[in-house]
């Protein structure tokens, strides 16, 4: 595949021994080695080198650039959202602006984040990135998952997802479970050292990854051993026994810490327990010793029992004395150690995992938009005069909106635009009287119907003949515009305040948008546009805008500068060059006309003004 501009963004202190940065520099170093061009995002414990990145933000200076993963401290390390730490976590301004500078600066295909639970540096990434999205969810803690606010978290964090990857089919279970989407399992790789010989002695290997207390229950079964079973253990831990977890006499001698080293002690091991409770399970170190040839005697937690469903001995979480028993058969049991580790699951290489990783690129990629559009079209286009162009609108054939057709076509005409598209809800009607009557106003109409479906949202058909019922689904309502020939216009995507489709329906649909409204006047929170315009950015979509004018008065408060066209074809790669023009400030006023037009008007007083309007714009 044509080579990728890729960032990776780990929410862990990439000096920090994590399963997620381990997974982050092979695969970020596979990429790099294909031809693509890689950055690493991660907070830092080096203060140095997060203000070298602060100064090159600053200065304009960071590129991305073949050859080595570049990697780029972009704050200080913070507590990770489900880490063992206590109440909200705050991401300093600082962190959150070097990260936004760096992702709307930097020309990315790619964004992919890792564990992008809020607040964090990942969904920072999320919501400041303007390139294609992946997120790769490791082994987060189903507490974690369970206790994030839902709605709130899918739309501001996990909507803005475009792929979602699983290093597990347990995460993926447990995912889909609390966020329902599709997740595609590409599973971590493993480097394997070579076994080292031992002696007779059973050698049992703790690496203290995990939270706090699964050392404390690996450190009290080991209590409870006959001290005549042939057993020695290591403890890999920087920071040792704690007055927490003091070592007893009878442990002394045969219990060893040491500060680091972790793959010569895996080489080493016979035995490798992980007793997480679920809070930090380290399920890529379980993968490293079943290949390696080392038994794991695990918790049992689902993606643990995953990895070891027929190669090694499972316990409760936190039950001292189930562990300490199958510690009792694994040391004492030579047969049953050679049974466990004698078919071991094929360590898979890095290079693998890279594959499925740029696989899943390509397929993103793929469904962008061609944004060269129509080159030998457009020749035919640029010599014609400009044009001030508004696509949404309505006419009192929508049930929202009083305004008559003739008053809207004067208004447009006195506004000074070429063409309006008349959009009115589930209605088809007053788009062709206006279409009848343009003529006389010498302003162009393109019929239009802005189509409520079943339970997906809203979308417009440009360039219709006649109705669209509503109430059909997304996928049917785009089949219905397009055997017009018409044009799928998908206004106000991510306003909540609209009946809109998800984003994950939207997903389903992107290759049939021609159009995206990407400014609405009406929208009330700029966010909202903000998103629509980012959607438009990352799949190469035609942006479009629309005043949603429900009342004359609004017609024009935005505008498409562009050329003149003749029928869909034409207007599509006009509207691909085309400049938007915003005008601030409308929104109270032109809902506050809707509101008196609409509501505080008795009926008879609204029908007598509607005639009186009628009759202004037939005499002009």
């Amino acid at each position: 595949m044509e080579p990728l501009s890729i960032a990776h963004v780990s929410p862990y202190a990439w000096e920090d021994v994590h399963e997620v940065n381990a997974y982050v520099d092979r695969v970020t170093r596979e990429l790099a080695a294909r031809g693509h061009r890689v950055v690493v995002l991660a907070p830092s414990r080096d203060g140095e080198a997060v203000r070298e990145t602060r100064r090159a933000v600053r200065a304009g200076a960071v590129e991305l650039t073949e050859g080595e993963p570049a990697l780029l401290a972009v704050g200080e390390a913070l507590p990770v959202p489900g880490s063992a730490t206590r109440g909200r976590v705050a991401i300093p301004i600082d962190v959150a602006r070097t990260v936004e500078e760096l992702l709307t600066g930097l020309p990315l295909d790619i964004c992919h984040v890792h564990e992008p639970f809020a607040p964090s540096v990942a969904s920072i990434a999320l919501r400041t990135s303007r390139a294609l999205n992946v997120g790769t969810f490791h082994a987060p803690a189903e507490r974690l998952v369970g206790t994030q606010v839902a709605r709130k978290l899918v739309q501001l964090v996990f909507g803005r997802l475009d792929a979602r990857q699983a290093a597990y089919g347990a995460t993926r279970d447990l995912m889909a479970r609390y966020f329902p989407a599709e997740y595609e399992v590409v599973a971590p790789g493993a480097d394997v050292a070579p076994r080292e010989p031992g002696d007779d002695r059973v050698r049992l290997l703790f690496v203290d990854r995990e939270e706090r207390p699964a050392l404390r229950t690996f450190l009290r079964a080991l209590r409870r051993l006959d001290p005549a079973l042939p057993w020695d253990a290591t403890v890999v831990s920087a920071r040792g026994p704690s007055s927490t977890t003091p070592l007893r006499a009878e442990l002394r001698d045969r219990v060893a810490f040491a500060a680091g080293g972790e793959e010569a002690e895996l080489a080493r091991a016979d035995v490798l327990v992980a007793a997480s409770t679920g809070v930090s399970p380290s399920p890529g170190l379980v993968t490293r010793a079943l290949a390696g040839g080392v038994v794991p005697v695990t918790s049992r937690l689902a993606v643990y029992e995953e990895l070891a469903e027929d190669h090694g001995l499972l316990f409760e979480p936190g039950d001292v004395e189930t562990l300490a028993g199958q510690l009792r058969r694994v040391v004492g049991d030579a047969g049953l150690r050679a049974r466990l580790v004698a078919a071991p699951p094929p360590a898979r290489p890095w290079s693998a995992v890279a594959d499925d990783v740029e696989a899943s690129y390509a397929r993103l990629v793929a469904r962008r938009h061609d944004p060269a559009g129509r080159p030998d079209l457009w020749r035919g286009l640029e010599p014609r005069r400009l044009i001030d162009v508004d696509l949404h609108m309505h006419t009192d054939h929508s049930h929202d909106c009083a305004t008559p057709v003739e008053h809207l076509l004067s208004t447009a005409r006195a506004q000074g635009l070429g063409a309006i598209a008349v959009t009115d809800h589930n209605e088809v009607s007053g788009a062709l009287e206006a279409a009848a009557k343009a003529e006389q106003f010498g302003v162009k109409v393109i019929v239009g119907e802005e189509v409520k479906t079943a339970a997906q949202g809203e979308v417009i058909g440009l360039f219709l003949r006649e109705k669209i019922p509503r109430g059909l689904t997304l996928r049917e309502t785009i089949d219905e515009i397009r055997a017009q020939g018409g044009l799928v216009y998908v206004p106000h995507p991510f306003d909540r305040m609209h009946a809109v489709p998800d984003y994950e329906h939207l997903l389903t649909i992107v290759e049939d948008v021609d159009a995206i409204e990407v400014y609405n006047p009406r929208v009330a929170i700029g966010s909202f546009n903000e998103e629509a315009e980012r959607f438009a950015a990352k799949y190469r979509i035609v942006p479009g805008a629309g005043s949603d004018s429900h009342v004359a008065a609004g017609l024009g408060s935005v505008r498409i500068r562009m050329r003149d066209f003749d029928g869909p074809e034409e207007f599509l790669e006009s509207l691909r060059h085309a400049e938007i023009v915003t005008k601030p400030g409308t929104l109270l006023y032109v809902q506050a006309l809707k509101f008196l037009e609409t509501k505080a008007t008795p009926a008879a007083a609204r029908r007598a003004r509607r005639a009186r309007r009628v009759r202004r714009a037939t005499r002009k």
